[in-house]
């Protein structure tokens, strides 16, 4: 099993969801962990200490490049850097281009794009100062392929890549590598709202479901938590240590087709 016993790893978004998910499996593995996200963290800090590694909480709004700074420093400061950073935080909004609202256009690049760039900037130089380090950003298959209405969550993924694919090259002769995941339909809050969105339409929710996933992906199945944090375990492996620049499809055969 791999060990993470003595690494600090930082996922951004974490207080639920694919975030909570994927710190609780690095705290399995032994990591200390870096939590972000707003609100009271009590409760979520003492699930991932149930592991027994250090836990912090920083309510870093990501959007933001000074707070995003704070956090970083704060790592340093309390837990002696970031080892292995998880980029995870992300919104969502849905409307055709010519009706898309500006400021959401704004706070979904700030938050799913140009937060991966501030937080990878500012944690490479510690990692550089190590030679080791871990960078997993969390894309999308909305990361390679478009979906009507969703320009913006599009467009950042796609950036996101973009960004792993730099990132993945200019730490090629390092210890340190960079990789996307890019997961399919996730039950997250934004998934579940489109498909309360259309049991609102008189859908029975069981078919509400099913046909969300049908539309996409072949499995029928949803992506867990749990599965996204296996795959970023073993990308901070020995054995995921030549996986760079990659974009990792977990996505139930969504870009198989």
């Amino acid at each position: 099993m791999t060990t993470l016993s003595g690494k600090t790893a930082l996922v951004t978004g974490s207080t639920s969801g694919i975030g909570l998910g994927i710190a609780l499996t690095l705290a399995k593995a032994g990591a200390n962990l870096i939590l972000n996200g707003f609100g009271d963290a009590s409760a979520v800090i003492a699930e991932v200490a149930q592991f027994g590694g250090k836990v912090g909480h920083h309510p870093a709004d990501v959007s933001d490049p000074a707070q995003i700074a704070e956090m970083i420093a704060y790592a340093e400061r309390e837990f002696g850097g970031v080892d292995i950073l998880v980029n995870n935080a992300g919104i969502q909004h849905v409307a055709a281009v010519e009706d898309f609202p500006v400021e959401r256009w704004d706070s979904i690049i700030a938050i799913n794009l140009s937060s991966v760039f501030h937080s990878t900037r500012l944690s490479l130089p510690g990692m550089r100062a190590k030679d080791w380090g871990r960078i997993v950003n969390i894309a999308s298959v909305h990361g390679q392929v478009g979906s009507t209405g969703k320009a913006a969550y599009v467009a950042a993924k796609h950036g996101v890549i973009g960004l792993t694919k730099v990132v993945g090259l200019e730490t090629a002769t390092s210890n340190i590598t960079c990789n996307a995941i890019c997961p399919g339909w996730v039950l997250t809050p934004l998934v579940q709202k489109q498909i309360d969105d259309r049991a609102a339409k008189g859908v029975d929710p069981q078919q509400a479901q099913h046909d969300l996933l049908a539309e996409k992906q072949p499995s029928l199945e949803f992506v867990t938590p749990t599965h996204l944090g296996e795959l970023v375990l073993f990308l901070c492996s020995e054995a995921g240590s030549q996986v760079r620049g990659a974009a990792w499809n977990i996505d139930g055969g969504w870009l198989a087709q």
